[in-house]
């Protein structure tokens, strides 16, 4: 897809696409504007039409319009492709394959499907009053929350909507393939309120209806759209298109069991919210968050189920590095909808309350339990350890061993010889580390390296200084490459990608982009002592961790009675310090 790609960066300007979401502003060659990733005040967010690129000083990121919109929208490549290809008017399928092009096709005949039933369904709420009464009266929903979720009225007639399609052009395979139609080849849904349910994008992939009357004590309150090739319920986040940017902004996500809470949270202002399918969180639920935020806090019911479904949830948000929360509600409150309608302020104070996840089952189990007791202490250790073992991380491990033996005054010992004894699970999640969303990012400790090379790039006397440097000092593969290549082609000031770094040909414009918001009046003698300096501090901090390196091995040699690596290991050490001390002097 890379000729696709290059076309849709072709078709489309970067300042554009990025000043629908961050208010731009002339500065020189270049556009600056407020991080959309951080509360800053101060404009560090730069775009360059002539690089097409974009950095972002306050978090240090930065590339092409793919990776703007991939962040901002928490898309994955492809979804961002397709989201940009719309917008500059290309046709991938005639960059695929035939059996692609024929699905790519399909896909795009059951969205039309699904828009226009959505449009219909709204139409159908406007003319039926009594719709209207039970979306705007019973429910208390606005008209701006109506018109942002889309909400609309499945008439109870059999087959109006197929009959709408069918004028259209849409064949009966086609709206059984869009999953509108029932065994019978009827709609699917008749007599319900209708809310669409959405990609990221905000494109109509299938529908949940919840029936407005009692008539049938049989009909299900709700029903959804059944899987198909658009619909998939362990994967889909529903009213995700609508909380994207509350998620990265308040850098949280909070989960809810029922679409309709989503609709009423985000009605009372609380817009962070999203739901899954019932209680079932999946990896996939996680990774589609994980775009956005690092933290997802979860409402679920504190019954069995909300237990059982939280334990699950622990081992795979571990996995996927999200610190999961859990968010409990107050008083006799049986769902956020109902908290919501009697206080709204009550719902953020129990989002802002939220307790880490293992910490609320425990809670949950030392409640079931009577640990005053030999056989409640059993049954809770075995319930609270089979949890705890999940954990990935050996310090988050042994911080609830230790919890555990003091909530039922057991020794630590205990509690250890009694998890050794619990089998492991067939697959143990490794623990990734846990960053910070865009939002709140720390500093990237290696953003001065950056520094450094984007000024050498840009004055030639300077890339003297790298002529005798060795490139392995710096940090990754990319930072390696372009000290690499500046030490073979000093006193050349670079304006584009040089033809040996084209794999690297992002980094590089941003490094070059850095240097025109940074370097480009510096004098001469003041551009050449920073970078003297800076490569100063690349080598110590490099000898820095050289030295952390060696005194660990030291440590694992004595340990083990190898003396003779240890007497090497301290003659390396002692060599070190001492061009450390030199170096700093």
């Amino acid at each position: 897809m890379q000729d696709a790609k290059e076309e849709v960066r072709a078709r489309l300007n970067i300042e554009d696409i990025v000043g629908e979401y961050v208010q731009l502003k002339r500065a020189g060659r270049n556009f600056k504007g407020l991080s959309p990733f951080s509360g800053e005040k101060t404009p560090s967010f730069f775009v360059s039409p002539d690089k097409h690129i974009w950095h972002d000083f306050s978090s240090n990121k930065g590339g092409d319009i793919f990776s703007f919109v991939m962040e901002v929208e928490g898309m994955d490549f492809r979804a961002a492709l397709e989201h940009l290809a719309r917008k500059a008017g290309v046709d991938l399928s005639v960059y695929e394959s035939k059996g692609s092009q024929d699905l790519a096709r399909r896909k795009k005949r059951l969205l039309e499907a699904l828009s226009l039933a959505a449009n219909y369904y709204q139409h159908s709420l406007l003319k039926n009053p009594h719709a209207l009464e039970y979306v705007f009266k019973k429910r208390a929903l606005s008209k701006a929350i109506v018109q942002d979720f889309r909400i609309g009225y499945a008439p109870t007639s059999g087959d109006a909507l197929v009959q709408f399609l069918a004028k259209k052009g849409f064949s009966r395979n086609e709206l059984d393939d869009a999953g509108l139609t029932n065994r019978f080849g009827g709609d699917i849904f008749r007599g319900r309120m209708t809310v669409p349910l959405m990609d990221p994008s905000g494109q109509v992939i299938g529908f949940t209806a919840r029936i407005i009357t009692g008539d049938d004590p049989n009909a299900p309150k709700y029903l959804n759209t059944p899987q198909t090739m658009l619909y998939d319920k362990g994967r889909h986040v529903f009213g995700l298109s609508q909380a994207k940017e509350a998620i990265r902004t308040s850098d949280y996500a909070v989960v809810v069991e029922g679409n309709l809470d989503v609709v009423s949270s985000h009605q009372a202002g609380v817009t962070q919210v999203v739901a899954t399918a019932g209680t079932a969180m999946t990896e996939f639920h996680l990774r589609a968050l994980r775009r956005l935020t690092g933290n997802v806090r979860l409402a679920f019911d504190g019954d069995k189920a909300g237990i059982a479904a939280t334990e699950r949830a622990i081992p795979i948000a571990s996995d996927v590095g999200v610190e999961l929360t859990i968010i409990t509600l107050p008083g006799d409150a049986k769902d956020p909808d109902e908290l919501i309608q009697q206080d709204v302020s009550l719902w953020q104070q129990a989002i802002d309350s939220a307790k880490p996840a293992v910490d609320w089952v425990l809670e949950q189990y030392s409640a079931r339990e009577d640990i005053t007791t030999a056989s409640g202490k059993r049954a809770f250790t075995t319930a609270a350890l089979s949890v705890v073992r999940t954990l990935g991380d050996a310090v988050e491990r042994e911080h609830y061993e230790k919890k555990i033996a003091s909530m039922i005054d057991s020794s630590l010992e205990a509690i250890k010889s009694k998890l050794a004894s619990i089998p492991v699970p067939e697959k143990m999640p490794v623990r990734r580390p846990v960053t910070a969303s865009l939002g709140k990012q720390p500093q990237d400790p290696y953003s001065y390296q950056d520094n450094l090379l984007s000024l050498a790039l840009i004055d030639a006397p300077s890339q003297e200084l790298f002529v005798h440097t060795d490139s392995a000092i710096f940090a990754g593969e990319e930072r390696q490459m372009v000290a690499a290549y500046l030490s073979k082609h000093a006193n050349t000031a670079i304006e584009t990608t040089p033809k040996d770094l084209q794999n690297y040909d992002t980094y590089v414009k941003i490094l070059l982009l850095k240097a025109d918001t940074r370097y480009v009046d510096w004098s001469d003698q003041d551009r050449y002592f920073e970078t003297a300096r800076l490569l100063r501090q690349v080598a110590n901090e490099h000898k820095k961790q050289t030295q952390e390196n060696l005194t660990q091995q030291l440590r694992e040699a004595e340990g083990s009675g190898d003396d003779a690596r240890a007497s090497a290991l301290r003659g390396q050490l002692n060599t070190l310090i001492k061009e450390i001390t030199r170096g700093q002097r």
